[in-house]
């Protein structure tokens, strides 16, 4: 038994360890957010616009960004992404229309910005969910380990003798 008490002690210790990583880099991630000031705009569509308005600092708000971007930046592309306006503008530049295949450029640069901002946020979104996940799995181990302390010695008797379990 004093075996399983070392191993619950332990896995309790480990589980507060875990929870309290997990907490710091989630505050970690909310306030880096919150220090770039950023404000979904008021046209996100993300759950029926739950966070249109609202600043960045949470991994919901975060995701309503990022697919924002997408909208937005689609509609500046005329719905066209990184990779055809690529194509585009190789074609536009074999067909002559140098003027074209720049604009295609440009284009695909606003698109390849998005891209990265939109990674960048859905970086964050991915950070809560590992919080969150090693939160979880620390509260887990915690009570796993409680309840292995919790174990006791039992004695009890078999065929007259006295066996302790």
């Amino acid at each position: 038994m004093k075996a399983t008490k070392i191993v619950g002690i332990v896995s309790i210790i480990a589980g507060l360890i875990m929870i309290v990583a997990g907490a710091i880099t989630w505050g970690v991630v909310t306030s880096q957010l919150k220090a770039e000031n950023i404000t979904v705009p008021g046209d996100s569509e993300f759950m029926g616009g739950a966070y249109a308005g609202e600043k960045v600092g949470g991994p919901l708000s975060a995701y309503a960004q990022a697919d924002i971007i997408n909208v937005h930046a689609l509609e500046g592309s005329g719905g066209e992404t990184y990779a055809t306006l690529g194509t585009l503008a190789n074609e536009a530049r074999e067909a002559g229309d140098e003027a074209k295949a720049e604009e295609y450029q440009a284009q695909r640069a606003t698109m390849m910005n998005a891209s990265f901002l939109r990674s960048s946020l859905f970086s964050s979104v991915i950070a809560y969910g590992v919080s969150a996940l090693v939160m979880g799995l620390g509260l887990i181990l915690g009570l796993i380990g409680w309840a292995l302390t919790t174990i006791r010695n039992r004695e009890y008797v078999a065929d007259g003798a006295a066996v302790r379990h």
